[in-house]
Protein backbone atom coordinates (compact mmCIF):
# COMPACT_ATOMS: atom_id res chain seq x y z
CA UNK A 1 0.00 0.00 0.00
CA UNK A 2 1.03 3.58 -0.56
CA UNK A 3 -0.13 7.17 -0.13
CA UNK A 4 -0.60 9.31 2.91
CA UNK A 5 -3.29 8.51 5.49
CA UNK A 6 -3.45 4.97 4.16
CA UNK A 7 -5.26 3.54 7.21
CA UNK A 8 -8.74 2.70 5.94
CA UNK A 9 -10.14 2.97 9.45
CA UNK A 10 -8.61 6.37 10.15
CA UNK A 11 -11.00 8.14 12.56
CA UNK A 12 -12.38 11.55 11.71
CA UNK A 13 -11.84 11.29 7.94
CA UNK A 14 -15.18 12.04 6.25
CA UNK A 15 -14.27 10.97 2.70
CA UNK A 16 -12.11 7.94 1.85
CA UNK A 17 -10.61 6.97 -1.50
CA UNK A 18 -9.15 3.55 -2.22
CA UNK A 19 -7.38 3.03 -5.56
CA UNK A 20 -6.74 -0.45 -6.95
CA UNK A 21 -3.69 -0.33 -9.23
CA UNK A 22 -0.53 -2.15 -10.27
CA UNK A 23 1.35 1.13 -9.78
CA UNK A 24 0.59 2.27 -6.21
CA UNK A 25 3.78 4.35 -6.26
CA UNK A 26 2.02 6.76 -8.65
CA UNK A 27 -0.09 7.96 -5.72
CA UNK A 28 -0.62 10.49 -4.32
CA UNK A 29 1.37 12.11 -7.14
CA UNK A 30 -0.33 15.39 -8.14
CA UNK A 31 -3.01 14.69 -5.53
CA UNK A 32 -0.37 15.33 -2.87
CA UNK A 33 0.02 18.96 -3.98
CA UNK A 34 -1.98 22.19 -3.88
CA UNK A 35 -5.58 22.02 -2.64
CA UNK A 36 -5.93 18.24 -2.67
CA UNK A 37 -2.56 17.77 -0.98
CA UNK A 38 -3.33 20.26 1.78
CA UNK A 39 -6.70 18.61 2.32
CA UNK A 40 -4.94 15.24 2.51
CA UNK A 41 -2.54 16.56 5.14
CA UNK A 42 -5.45 18.14 7.02
CA UNK A 43 -7.25 14.76 6.97
CA UNK A 44 -10.28 16.10 5.13
CA UNK A 45 -9.96 12.97 2.99
CA UNK A 46 -7.79 9.85 2.95
CA UNK A 47 -6.07 8.02 0.10
CA UNK A 48 -5.25 4.33 0.09
CA UNK A 49 -3.33 3.00 -2.94
CA UNK A 50 -3.68 -0.79 -3.02
CA UNK A 51 -1.34 -2.94 -5.10
CA UNK A 52 -3.28 -5.46 -7.20
CA UNK A 53 -0.21 -7.69 -7.33
CA UNK A 54 -0.66 -8.38 -3.61
CA UNK A 55 -3.69 -10.49 -4.55
CA UNK A 56 -2.05 -12.77 -7.10
CA UNK A 57 -1.28 -16.44 -6.42
CA UNK A 58 1.68 -17.22 -8.66
CA UNK A 59 5.35 -16.47 -8.08
CA UNK A 60 5.39 -14.03 -11.00
CA UNK A 61 2.55 -11.99 -9.43
CA UNK A 62 0.66 -12.01 -12.73
CA UNK A 63 -2.46 -9.84 -12.80
CA UNK A 64 -3.30 -10.55 -16.45
CA UNK A 65 -3.66 -13.38 -18.97
CA UNK A 66 -4.38 -13.92 -22.67
CA UNK A 67 -7.95 -13.20 -23.80
CA UNK A 68 -10.33 -16.05 -24.60
CA UNK A 69 -11.23 -15.93 -28.29
CA UNK A 70 -7.82 -14.58 -29.24
CA UNK A 71 -6.77 -11.04 -29.96
CA UNK A 72 -3.96 -8.68 -29.14
CA UNK A 73 -2.88 -7.79 -25.66
CA UNK A 74 -3.72 -9.14 -22.23
CA UNK A 75 -6.74 -8.94 -19.93
CA UNK A 76 -6.74 -8.36 -16.18
CA UNK A 77 -7.85 -11.49 -14.30
CA UNK A 78 -11.21 -11.57 -12.48
CA UNK A 79 -9.88 -13.56 -9.52
CA UNK A 80 -7.22 -10.94 -8.81
CA UNK A 81 -9.66 -8.05 -9.16
CA UNK A 82 -12.26 -9.84 -7.06
CA UNK A 83 -9.85 -10.52 -4.20
CA UNK A 84 -8.63 -6.92 -4.19
CA UNK A 85 -12.19 -5.58 -4.12
CA UNK A 86 -13.12 -7.88 -1.25
CA UNK A 87 -10.20 -6.46 0.72
CA UNK A 88 -10.76 -2.80 -0.12
CA UNK A 89 -14.55 -2.89 0.02
CA UNK A 90 -15.69 -5.23 2.82
CA UNK A 91 -19.31 -5.88 3.75
CA UNK A 92 -20.98 -2.73 5.02
CA UNK A 93 -18.78 -0.38 3.00
CA UNK A 94 -21.20 1.93 1.18
CA UNK A 95 -18.64 3.59 -1.08
CA UNK A 96 -19.39 3.19 -4.81
CA UNK A 97 -17.05 1.03 -6.89
CA UNK A 98 -15.77 2.94 -9.93
CA UNK A 99 -13.94 1.48 -12.93
CA UNK A 100 -12.08 4.04 -15.06
CA UNK A 101 -12.54 3.02 -18.70
CA UNK A 102 -13.00 4.77 -22.10
CA UNK A 103 -16.29 2.93 -22.56
CA UNK A 104 -17.76 4.32 -19.35
CA UNK A 105 -20.25 7.12 -18.82
CA UNK A 106 -18.60 10.51 -19.46
CA UNK A 107 -17.52 12.22 -16.25
CA UNK A 108 -19.39 15.48 -15.66
CA UNK A 109 -19.93 17.89 -12.79
CA UNK A 110 -23.22 16.36 -11.57
CA UNK A 111 -21.47 12.99 -11.33
CA UNK A 112 -18.58 14.58 -9.44
CA UNK A 113 -21.05 16.13 -7.00
CA UNK A 114 -22.69 12.75 -6.47
CA UNK A 115 -19.35 11.14 -5.63
CA UNK A 116 -18.52 14.05 -3.30
CA UNK A 117 -21.73 13.41 -1.37
CA UNK A 118 -20.83 9.73 -0.90
CA UNK A 119 -18.54 8.55 1.94
CA UNK A 120 -15.78 8.02 -0.64
CA UNK A 121 -15.05 5.77 -3.62
CA UNK A 122 -13.09 2.66 -4.54
CA UNK A 123 -11.50 3.23 -7.96
CA UNK A 124 -10.16 0.45 -10.19
CA UNK A 125 -7.38 1.42 -12.60
CA UNK A 126 -7.32 -0.87 -15.60
CA UNK A 127 -4.26 -1.70 -17.68
CA UNK A 128 -3.49 -3.74 -20.79
CA UNK A 129 -6.57 -4.46 -22.95
CA UNK A 130 -9.01 -4.14 -20.07
CA UNK A 131 -10.60 -6.08 -17.22
CA UNK A 132 -12.45 -9.39 -17.38
CA UNK A 133 -16.14 -8.48 -17.74
CA UNK A 134 -17.16 -10.96 -15.05
CA UNK A 135 -15.33 -8.98 -12.37
CA UNK A 136 -17.00 -5.75 -13.47
CA UNK A 137 -20.46 -7.31 -13.37
CA UNK A 138 -19.99 -9.42 -10.23
CA UNK A 139 -18.72 -6.54 -8.12
CA UNK A 140 -21.12 -3.95 -9.53
CA UNK A 141 -18.60 -1.43 -10.84
CA UNK A 142 -19.91 1.87 -12.18
CA UNK A 143 -17.91 2.60 -15.35
CA UNK A 144 -16.62 6.15 -15.84
CA UNK A 145 -14.73 7.78 -18.73
CA UNK A 146 -12.77 11.03 -18.48
CA UNK A 147 -12.89 11.60 -22.24
CA UNK A 148 -13.05 10.09 -25.71
CA UNK A 149 -9.42 9.03 -25.83
CA UNK A 150 -7.28 6.14 -24.60
CA UNK A 151 -4.67 6.36 -21.84
CA UNK A 152 -2.03 3.79 -20.95
CA UNK A 153 -3.96 3.01 -17.76
CA UNK A 154 -6.60 4.23 -15.37
CA UNK A 155 -4.28 5.90 -12.87
CA UNK A 156 -4.28 9.35 -14.47
CA UNK A 157 -8.04 9.10 -15.00
CA UNK A 158 -8.48 8.25 -11.31
CA UNK A 159 -6.41 11.30 -10.36
CA UNK A 160 -8.63 13.53 -12.49
CA UNK A 161 -11.74 12.10 -10.85
CA UNK A 162 -10.34 12.41 -7.33
CA UNK A 163 -9.08 15.95 -7.85
CA UNK A 164 -12.50 17.04 -9.14
CA UNK A 165 -14.25 15.46 -6.15
CA UNK A 166 -11.88 16.51 -3.38
CA UNK A 167 -12.15 20.23 -4.17
CA UNK A 168 -15.91 19.97 -3.46
CA UNK A 169 -15.43 18.50 0.01
CA UNK A 170 -16.23 20.78 2.97
CA UNK A 171 -13.37 23.09 3.91
CA UNK A 172 -11.14 22.32 0.92
CA UNK A 173 -11.85 25.46 -1.15
CA UNK A 174 -11.67 28.60 0.96
CA UNK A 175 -14.62 30.46 -0.55
CA UNK A 176 -17.74 28.49 -1.38
CA UNK A 177 -18.55 31.05 -4.07
CA UNK A 178 -15.44 29.95 -6.00
CA UNK A 179 -16.97 26.50 -6.46
CA UNK A 180 -20.51 27.72 -7.17
CA UNK A 181 -19.41 30.10 -9.95
CA UNK A 182 -17.11 27.70 -11.82
CA UNK A 183 -17.67 26.21 -15.24
CA UNK A 184 -20.39 23.53 -15.34
CA UNK A 185 -21.74 24.36 -11.87
CA UNK A 186 -24.75 26.04 -13.53
CA UNK A 187 -24.47 24.14 -16.79
CA UNK A 188 -22.52 26.95 -18.46
CA UNK A 189 -18.85 27.62 -19.07
CA UNK A 190 -17.34 30.20 -16.74
CA UNK A 191 -17.15 33.87 -17.73
CA UNK A 192 -13.67 35.39 -18.47
CA UNK A 193 -11.63 36.68 -15.53
CA UNK A 194 -9.38 39.75 -15.21
CA UNK A 195 -6.91 41.14 -12.64
CA UNK A 196 -4.14 43.77 -12.37
CA UNK A 197 -2.61 45.49 -14.23
CA UNK A 198 -5.65 47.34 -15.54
CA UNK A 199 -3.90 47.92 -18.88
CA UNK A 200 -1.62 45.21 -20.28
CA UNK A 201 -0.12 44.86 -23.76
CA UNK A 202 -2.56 47.47 -25.02
CA UNK A 203 -5.55 45.53 -23.68
CA UNK A 204 -7.95 47.00 -21.14
CA UNK A 205 -10.09 45.36 -18.49
CA UNK A 206 -13.79 45.63 -19.49
CA UNK A 207 -15.19 48.88 -18.05
CA UNK A 208 -18.17 47.16 -16.45
CA UNK A 209 -15.85 45.32 -14.05
CA UNK A 210 -14.50 48.66 -12.82
CA UNK A 211 -17.94 50.24 -12.34
CA UNK A 212 -18.65 48.97 -8.84
CA UNK A 213 -22.22 48.21 -9.99
CA UNK A 214 -22.68 44.63 -8.84
CA UNK A 215 -25.97 44.13 -10.68
CA UNK A 216 -24.36 45.18 -13.98
CA UNK A 217 -21.33 42.98 -13.27
CA UNK A 218 -23.55 39.93 -12.59
CA UNK A 219 -25.50 40.58 -15.79
CA UNK A 220 -22.28 40.98 -17.82
CA UNK A 221 -20.84 37.77 -16.39
CA UNK A 222 -24.00 35.84 -17.24
CA UNK A 223 -23.94 37.27 -20.77
CA UNK A 224 -20.29 36.28 -21.21
CA UNK A 225 -20.93 32.79 -19.82
CA UNK A 226 -23.80 32.29 -22.28
CA UNK A 227 -21.71 33.63 -25.17
CA UNK A 228 -18.73 31.41 -24.34
CA UNK A 229 -20.96 28.35 -23.97
CA UNK A 230 -22.81 29.11 -27.20
CA UNK A 231 -19.53 29.40 -29.12
CA UNK A 232 -17.57 26.55 -27.53
CA UNK A 233 -20.03 24.05 -26.05
CA UNK A 234 -23.53 24.61 -27.51
CA UNK A 235 -24.45 21.11 -26.39
CA UNK A 236 -24.47 22.37 -22.78
CA UNK A 237 -27.15 24.98 -23.36
CA UNK A 238 -30.02 22.50 -23.40
CA UNK A 239 -29.18 21.53 -19.80
CA UNK A 240 -28.22 24.99 -18.51
CA UNK A 241 -30.02 26.19 -15.38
Amino acid sequence: MNGRNADMSLPGVPWRASVLTIFPEMFPGPLGMALSGKALDDERWSLDAINLRDFTRDRHKSVDDTPFGGGAGMVMRPDVIGAAVDFAHPAGDSRPLVFLTPRGRPLDQPMVETFASAPGIVALCGRYEGVDQRAIEAKGFFEVSVGDFVLSGGELAAMILLDAVVRLLPGVVGRRESVVEESFSSGLLEYPQYTRPQLWDGRKVPEVLLSGNHARIRAWRMEMALQSTRERRPDLLKNAS
